[in-house]
């Protein structure tokens, strides 16, 4: 039942936007006026300090506080717990591929690199400090190509790939010249040997797999042809590799094909690749082959580069025998056949095939080959692999894209995903979707008013930790950024394969247990309503701290949620390094729900841990 108010009631609650929004400005202005950048002489952007000082006049009467049952929280002697540094060697710690716990699983099948997370009682209750020295990245597309040492220093890799062009030392920075094992050339030249088979220039080729990323040169030169990159690699003798590839902004995680599921769902991908990625196709009878069909959408490609394609020429240089490289290519030929791929391409040692666009051309694979479960295919949080191939949606006619035709990008980013329009995600219908975009985009137009550095270029790495139907990244969608859209395996809407279906690209994860990131990886980390799906499943300080973990120095939260569970989430973070405001929703002081918006100090390993020293 609808109720007057008193006339002046939307006045006053239009004023106290305002001075919400300007004085949160204000906020993030004065922050990054500290904000280290890659120069380590302070981002240009606090010299917009100047220019906003009037701005800033309010600061002194102004009322950050939610107005809406979030008074306990502002008394700073209550239940507020410290949390202490942790001890500096755990300054790169990836709490589920800790080196020490994987030397003590199985080396069969990859089992010791794959995810193998503490037990509650030896997780760490402490802040990971960032190494001495410690910088911003440079912005992109600069960051591309230069990496500050001091950010990951480790130089096995110049020492080891040093002939292979992927990485170099220079003074106090890496640089990446774009090379790889097998772009010799450059990863530009061998971007455009594949787009003369496959359409990466017009929008077909979005979203791309590359396994055993190396330091993601690959994914790194995509971008200028539009096409965004998951890559991964495992925590390997190889130090920090995903760690480059996150300070280049280049969206990685840590992974391996081993005895588990891909955590992204089927039809995922228009293009997966492995470049000399050390991965052995042809045995446990085509498994990781049948894994790579499983994700990759129905018309999508996959390339392979390196041995042991074209091994007559070849098996010397590798110094391996020609018998055992002619029976690899030879069994890696079978299953692509058996899985009814279509062999586009061969020269040098790049071959290209294409997935069929449905089962009319595959009618005799279901009789010749194990075939998967099709409700089960995006069940893969710590499931085993199975070699079986993933069936096909049904089609009606020979010319018809099996779960549906994708438009180019960036069409498809705003139009109604297949899964959504043929009803494959219940209680998801075009109708909602198209609401849910309007919705987001409102919402970001807000933090953009009121984080003036979310546009600007100064956040590259994104996290969503809870991304619906991925409408905040696509409301975000922008060359300076890339988000990584989380699904909660615990969510009761599978939501991921219409991300991936816009365009977008995102991962299945617990956050329950950490992510597979190193620390310092993440500029700008978004969580819609994650605290109150997480409530009774485990520890809120715990995701606030492994929040912190991957999270940069003096990077941005935001998170929307309840005001009664902001404010637990605020009493946590009162302990931490960060410093926050909240503020009403946009509609106004009576709806309960809230967004907390906070900023990471500056600290570093052994140092006076003082961000504005």
């Amino acid at each position: 039942m609808k109720t007057k108010g008193n006339p002046g009631d939307n006045k006053t609650r239009s004023s106290v936007s305002l001075f919400i929004a300007a004085g949160l400005c204000c906020f993030f202005y004065l922050l990054g006026a500290w904000q280290r950048s890659g120069s380590g002489k302070g981002d240009s952007i606090a010299l917009e300090i100047t220019k906003h000082a009037d701005d800033c006049s309010v600061l002194s009467n102004l009322q950050y506080e939610t107005h809406h049952g979030d008074k306990t929280i502002n008394d700073p002697l209550l239940d507020t717990k410290e949390f202490d540094p942790c001890d500096d060697r755990y300054v790169d710690y990836t709490p589920c591929q800790d080196q020490m716990r994987a030397m003590t699983f199985p080396r069969e099948n990859m089992n010791y690199r794959e995810r193998h997370c503490p037990q509650e009682d030896e997780k760490l209750q402490c802040l990971i400090p960032a190494p001495k020295g410690y910088v911003t990245p440079f912005r992109w597309p600069k960051s591309r190509d230069y990496v500050p040492y001091a950010n990951a220093p480790y130089k096995s890799l110049t020492v080891e790939k040093a002939v292979q062009n992927w990485i170099q030392y220079e003074g106090n920075v890496f640089r990446f010249p774009g090379g790889g094992t097998q772009f010799p050339h450059g990863a530009d030249a061998y971007i455009d040997q594949l787009a003369s088979v496959i359409p990466i220039d017009d929008g077909t080729v979005r979203t791309a797999l590359d396994t055993g990323c190396g330091v993601a040169s690959w994914g790194a030169y995509l971008f200028k042809k539009n096409v965004i990159t998951m890559s991964f690699a495992p925590r390997d003798s190889h130090e920090s590799q995903v760690q480059f590839a996150l300070e280049r902004g280049v969206p990685a995680v840590i992974g391996v094909l081993g005895t588990v599921k891909l955590p992204y769902p089927s039809r995922a991908f228009d293009m997966a690749h492995c470049s000399r990625c050390l991965i052995p196709w042809s045995v446990n009878d085509g498994v990781y082959m049948m894994e790579i069909d499983r994700v990759l959408r129905p018309g999508g490609y996959w390339i392979l580069s390196g041995p042991p394609i074209n091994w007559r020429n070849n098996y010397q240089a590798w110094q391996r025998p020609k018998e055992e490289l002619e029976d690899e290519q030879r069994k890696i030929e079978e299953m692509a056949e058996l899985l009814c791929w279509e062999k586009k391409y061969e020269k040098g040692e790049t071959a290209i095939w294409r997935k069929r666009i449905n089962n009319e051309y595959c009618a005799d694979r279901d009789s010749r080959i194990n075939m998967c479960n099709l409700a089960d295919i995006d069940n893969v949080w710590y499931k085993k692999m199975e070699a079986c191939a993933t069936p096909y949606q049904e089609t009606t006619s020979p010319d018809e894209v099996s779960g549906g035709e994708l438009k180019p990008f960036p069409e498809r980013l705003h139009s109604v995903p297949p899964r959504i329009a043929k009803g494959f995600i219940p209680g998801v219908s075009a109708d909602s979707f198209l609401e849910d975009n309007k919705i987001w985009k409102k919402h970001v137009d807000t933090y953009k008013k009121i984080n003036k550095l979310l546009d600007s270029g100064r956040y590259r790495n994104i996290m969503d930790m809870n991304a619906g139907l991925g409408s905040f990244a696509a409301a975000l969608e922008s060359p300076k950024l890339w988000v990584m859209n989380v699904v909660p395996t615990i969510t009761d809407k599978d939501t991921l394969g219409a991300i991936y279906e816009r365009g977008l690209i995102g991962i299945y994860h617990d956050w329950c247990e950490a992510f597979s990131t190193y620390p310092r990886t993440y500029d700008l980390i978004h969580a819609d309503g994650l605290f109150s799906l997480y409530k009774n499943k485990c520890s809120m300080e715990n995701i606030l701290l492994e929040v912190d973990r991957i999270l940069r120095p003096e990077g941005a939260v935001i998170f929307r949620d309840n005001a009664d569970v902001l404010a637990k989430v605020k009493r946590i973070v009162a302990g931490m390094r960060w410093n926050m405001r909240t503020l009403d929703h946009e509609d106004g002081v009576l709806v309960p729900e809230k967004i907390l918006v906070a900023v990471k100090q500056y600290w570093v390993a052994g140092g006076k841990n003082n961000t504005f020293a």
